[in-house]
C-alpha cells in the first residue's frame, strides 16, 4: 500500500515537473516574440536613410595591456539596428576587468586564445583549485587549506562566439602568445535593457575611462546630468568606489584598508590590465578528442533542447564557427557559410541574437539575398571585396569596397550581395534574431527558382528561354564560384 502511494506521488510530481517546463518554454517563446515587437517599435523611425557607409572605429581608448575601440553609435545604421559595436585587443597576459552591461552581449573571438569567466547570479562555484600551485606554496599554511572555489572558466580560441545575457559580469584573460582580439556587439534594443538606448558598462574593478561610456544622445537624460558627468570626468570609478567604505567593510567582513584597495581610486591602468604573474585559474584542458565529441553530440541532438537538458547555470555560452567541417553550406570552388543560432546554442533564445560566419574564396560571390526577420551587422575579418546594399526604392544605399576591420549594417529586408576580391573575403555577421532567416535571389534555392517561367517572362518582358536561363543557369547554393564570370561578361 505504501509503495503504491509513493509511486502515485512520484507520477504526480513527474507530470507537474514536465508541465512546468512546458510552460517555461512557452513563456520563453512568447517573450522572444515580444522582444522582436519591442525592437520594431523602437526602431520604426530610425531606418529612413539614403546612404550607408562602411565604418572604422570612431573612438580608441588605451589601457595598460590593450586597446578598446568603439564604432560611432550615433551613426544611423547602428541606430536603425539598435546595436553598439566595439573591439578589445588584449596583449599577452592582459586581463579585461570584470564588468557587466545593461544589454545582452555577443562576442566573436577574431584572433588569439584565452580564458573567459562569467559570474552567473545564483549559480554554484563548481570549480575548485587543488591548492598545489607555486603561488599557494608561498602562502601561509593556514591559507593553503582554503582552496579557491569559482564558477566555470571557459577556454576560448579564434572562431568562438560567446553569448551573455544582460547584467551578467564577465572577464577575459589572454594566456596565448599573440593578441586576443574580441569583437563585441551590444544589443541596446533588446527588451532586457530597460534603461534607455545608451549602452552602459558597470565595472567591478579598475577606473574605467569616460570615453568607454555611451556617447549616444538620449532623451531620458537631461542636459543637467550630462553637464554633471562632464564635470566629473576625472571621477569615473568602479561600482565599489561609490559605496561608503565602512558599509563595504561590514558587508565583506574585512577591514577598511582592504576596501580602499577595492575602490581603486588611484588606479590609472584602464580596463585592460597587465597580470604580473601567470593568472592562476582552474580550467580543465580541452583535448581535440573532447572537441570532436562535443561536435558529434551537437550533430546527433540536431540543436534541439527540451528544457531538461541544461539549466541556466550549466548552459553552454560559446560555440566555434571557424571549423570548415561544421559549415552549413560548402562549395569547394567558392567558400562556405556557418551559422550559430538558438538551435545549436540554446542560450541565444534568451538574448535573441545569432551569427553567421562567411568565407569567400578569391573572386567568389555570395548570392544576392535579404534578411527576412533581422538586421545584419557585418564585421569584415579578412580580405577585401565589394558589397552592394539596395533599399525598398530600388536604389543602392551602399556600393563600395570593404576591408578588414570595417563594419557595415544591412537593415532588415534590404537586399545584399557580396563579392570577394583577389585575396578572398571573410566576415562574421551578428543578427538581431535568434533564428535569423534569409531569402536568396539567385541560385538553386532562390526565390527566382521558385517562380514559374511564364510569370518571369511576363514580369521582365523576356522570352521563356531567357526566363529558363534565369532560373537554371546558376545551380549553386548561397556561395557562387567565379568560373562562369568571364564568359557571362562577354555574352
Amino acid at each position: 500500500m505504501g509503495s503504491s502511494c509513493l509511486l502515485s506521488l512520484s507520477f504526480c510530481f513527474l507530470v507537474l515537473f514536465n508541465c512546468c517546463f512546458a510552460h517555461i518554454e512557452q513563456v520563453t517563446s512568447q517573450r522572444g516574440h515580444q522582444q522582436q515587437g519591442t525592437r520594431r517599435s523602437q526602431q520604426q523611425n530610425e531606418c529612413q536613410f539614403d546612404r550607408i557607409k562602411a565604418l572604422e572605429p570612431a573612438r580608441r581608448i588605451k589601457s595598460e595591456a590593450g586597446v578598446t575601440e568603439i564604432w560611432d553609435e550615433n551613426d544611423q545604421q547602428f541606430q536603425c539596428a539598435g546595436v553598439v559595436v566595439m573591439r578589445h585587443t588584449i596583449k599577452q597576459q592582459g586581463l579585461l576587468l570584470p564588468s557587466y552591461s545593461n544589454t545582452p552581449k555577443f562576442i566573436y573571438v577574431d584572433q588569439g586564445r584565452g580564458f573567459h569567466g562569467a559570474a552567473i547570479p545564483g549559480c554554484p562555484e563548481t570549480f575548485q583549485s587543488s591548492g598545489q600551485n607555486s603561488r599557494d606554496r608561498r602562502e601561509s599554511s593556514e591559507d593553503q587549506h582554503q582552496k579557491d572555489q569559482q564558477q566555470k572558466v571557459r577556454q576560448v580560441r579564434e572562431g568562438d562566439v560567446v553569448a551573455l545575457p544582460a547584467g551578467v559580469a564577465d572577464w577575459f584573460y589572454n594566456n596565448g602568445d599573440s593578441p586576443l582580439v574580441l569583437v563585441q556587439l551590444l544589443d541596446t534594443s533588446n527588451a532586457a535593457n530597460q534603461l534607455d538606448q545608451d549602452f552602459r558598462k558597470f565595472f567591478l574593478a579598475g577606473n574605467p575611462q569616460q570615453e568607454l561610456q555611451s556617447q549616444r544622445s538620449s532623451n531620458q537624460r537631461g542636459q543637467h546630468e550630462g553637464e554633471s558627468r562632464r564635470g566629473q570626468q576625472e571621477r569615473y570609478r568602479n561600482l565599489f568606489g561609490g559605496f561608503d567604505e565602512r558599509l563595504l567593510a561590514e558587508a565583506f567582513n574585512v577591514d577598511t584598508k582592504l576596501v580602499r584597495r577595492m575602490r581603486n581610486e588611484n588606479d590609472n591602468r584602464g580596463i585592460i590590465v597587465q597580470v604580473q604573474h601567470e593568472l592562476q585559474v582552474v580550467s580543465p584542458q580541452e583535448s581535440r578528442e573532447e572537441e570532436e565529441r562535443e561536435r558529434e553530440h551537437q550533430r546527433r541532438q540536431g540543436g534541439g533542447s527540451n528544457g531538461l537538458e541544461e539549466s541556466f547555470c550549466t548552459a553552454r555560452l560559446k560555440h566555434n564557427i571557424n571549423n570548415p567541417e561544421d559549415a552549413d553550406v560548402f562549395n569547394p570552388q567558392a567558400g562556405r557559410l556557418t551559422t550559430v543560432n538558438s538551435l545549436n546554442l540554446p542560450i541565444l533564445r534568451h538574448i535573441q541574437l545569432s551569427a553567421q560566419r562567411g568565407v569567400l574564396y578569391p573572386n567568389a560571390m555570395m548570392t544576392p539575398n535579404w534578411n527576412i526577420n533581422a538586421h545584419s551587422i557585418c564585421y569584415i575579418t579578412r580580405g577585401t571585396g565589394r558589397i552592394q546594399i539596395v533599399g525598398d526604392n530600388g536604389q543602392a544605399v551602399f556600393d563600395g569596397q570593404v576591408q578588414e576591420g570595417q563594419v557595415i549594417t544591412a537593415p532588415q529586408n534590404f537586399a545584399v550581395v557580396k563579392k570577394a576580391g583577389s585575396q578572398g573575403l571573410e566576415w562574421v555577421s551578428f543578427k538581431t534574431n535568434d533564428n535569423a532567416q534569409t531569402s536568396q535571389m539567385a541560385g538553386r534555392v532562390s526565390v527566382i527558382r521558385a517562380i514559374p517561367e511564364d510569370v518571369l517572362a511576363n514580369a521582365f518582358q523576356i522570352s521563356r528561354e531567357d526566363a529558363r536561363k534565369l532560373k537554371n543557369n546558376r545551380d549553386e547554393v548561397s556561395v557562387f564560384s567565379s568560373s562562369q564570370e568571364s564568359r557571362r561578361g562577354r555574352d
